[in-house]
This record gives C-alpha cells, sequence and structure tokens, in this order.
C-alpha cells in the first residue's frame, strides 16, 4: 500500500493547507486588539474606565468630540503628520536617488548613517533633540514637534524608496532619451511612475508613524497636545469612549485606502 493511500485524509488537508492556517492564525492575532477597540467603541460603561463591557451604545458615534480637546489633539495630530510626511517624503526621495544613481566621497558613510535613527531607541533620539532645541533657544510646540517627526521618519522613507530606485531598470531611461526625450520628462513620464510604488510606501509609513508617535513628540512638544499625548493622559484619570471610536474609524480609513490601492491595481494589470 502506498504512503498517500495510508495518510488519513485530514492529516493530508492539514499538510496541504499549513501555510494558510498559519497565515490566518497571525493575521487573526495581529487583528484582536482592533476588533476589542471596535467593540468596546460601542460600550457605554458606568465609571470612568471603559474596561469592562457593561451594555451596547452607539453615543459615542454620535458624539466623537464629546471629550473636551480631544478633537482638537487629533486634528494637531494630522496637521503635523501631513507635514511630516510631506518633508520628509520629498528629502527622502532625493536622497535615495543620490545614494542610488550617483557615486560621491562618503557615501557609504551616510549609507550607514542613514539606518541608525531606526535602530537607536526613540528615547535616545528624543532626548538629543530636546537637547538640540534647547541650545538654540528654540520654543517647545509645533514646529519643535514637525522637525522631529521629519527627522525621525526620514530613514524609513530614504529605505523604502531606495529599494525601489535600487530595482528599476536604467534602460528603459535610456530608451526615453533615444526618443529625444529631455531629462524632465524622462524624469516625469518614465522615472517618477516607475519609482511611485516605493515613495507612496514610504509616504504612507512616514504618515503612521509620525501619527502614532509618542516618545519624541512628549520630548519636544512643550505644552502642545497631540492625540497620543492626550490618549497617555486620559488614561490616568479614565478612557472616554470616544477614544475608541477615533481609533476605529482611523483603522476602518486605513482599511478602505489598502482596499482602493488593490482595487486601482487590479484594473491597471487588466487594462495593461
Amino acid at each position: 500500500m502506498s504512503m498517500s493511500m495510508s495518510t488519513p485524509t485530514p492529516v493530508r488537508w492539514l499538510r496541504k493547507n499549513l501555510v494558510v492556517i498559519a497565515g490566518l492564525i497571525t493575521l487573526g492575532y495581529l487583528l484582536l486588539p482592533n476588533i476589542v477597540v471596535t467593540v468596546f467603541s460601542f460600550n457605554k460603561p458606568k465609571g470612568r474606565f471603559n474596561y469592562e463591557w457593561q451594555a451596547f451604545s452607539t453615543d459615542a458615534w454620535k458624539n466623537p468630540c464629546g471629550v473636551a480637546d480631544m478633537c482638537g489633539s487629533l486634528s494637531l495630530s494630522l496637521q503635523i503628520a501631513l507635514w511630516a510626511t510631506i518633508g520628509a517624503t520629498v528629502l527622502g526621495t532625493m536622497i535615495a536617488f543620490a545614494l542610488v544613481r550617483y557615486r560621491f566621497r562618503a557615501r557609504g558613510a551616510i549609507n550607514s548613517l542613514i539606518f541608525l535613527p531606526m535602530a537607536m531607541p526613540e528615547v535616545v533620539m528624543a532626548a538629543s533633540l530636546l537637547t538640540l532645541f534647547l541650545n538654540m533657544g528654540a520654543q517647545l510646540g509645533f514646529w519643535t514637534i514637525l522637525i522631529a517627526h521629519i527627522m525621525f521618519c526620514l530613514s524609513f522613507v530614504v529605505t523604502a524608496v531606495k529599494a525601489r530606485v535600487m530595482s528599476m531598470d536604467p534602460r528603459l531611461e535610456q530608451a526615453a532619451q533615444d526618443l529625444y526625450a529631455g531629462p524632465v520628462q524622462t524624469f516625469l513620464r518614465v522615472t517618477l511612475p516607475i519609482a511611485a510604488p516605493g515613495i507612496a510606501a514610504g509616504a504612507l509609513l512616514a504618515f503612521a508613524l509620525s501619527f502614532d508617535d509618542f516618545i519624541i513628540t512628549n520630548f519636544n512638544a512643550g505644552s502642545t497636545v497631540t492625540f497620543p499625548m492626550f490618549v497617555w493622559g486620559s488614561a490616568q484619570r479614565g478612557t472616554p469612549v470616544q477614544i475608541n471610536v477615533i481609533g476605529t474609524a482611523m483603522f476602518l480609513v486605513a482599511v478602505l485606502c489598502v482596499l482602493a490601492a488593490m482595487t486601482i491595481g487590479k484594473r491597471k494589470n487588466k487594462s495593461a
């Protein structure tokens, strides 16, 4: 009797789908906190803390800004994340192209230094930036947070864009030049569209890191309160249900963006 015939059917099915099962378990583990946040956004706690399920309610969804200063801190975090994303993406893209396309002195050292902010503990970078700002006499607030976030996100953008630029085929740009395209036309019509996925990935990563950051922001914020700082401060006195509402809304927006990108990509592949 062959080995395939002696192996029970459930065992064979498990071997065949083991990778898929492991992936689903991992995905469920990653999404578990988001599910808990979503469920408790419909809770109506009896006390100040939203840690135990009491009763179903949509009051928090009807009035997400019912907690004082919460929407103000959320708006501030979104503004900082947006400007930090723009600054880090522009600078990071130029640095990535320079490191890949050009040969210059200290290029290897710069390549190594790019990874330092990612490897360095955030508290060390936060304390260093605070020391720098204090020595310069800068007033802590919106601008110091923005500068700190751009410096923090820059390395992640460079890494994402650099990986994309290194995989680009230079013969495509040479073909455009052979067809009498100028440097600007070649960059806008050939180089930029090919590098766009890496640039978009770096920008999304920078936005998420900036919006979510607490340690660097806490050191360099002064009296300015961003949304992560508001959540941390609220946890000392109580956790409003509206925090779960904002968290759920942000999660849903991220999921919709991913689904939209996948849909656009599939349509482009079909049209091609």
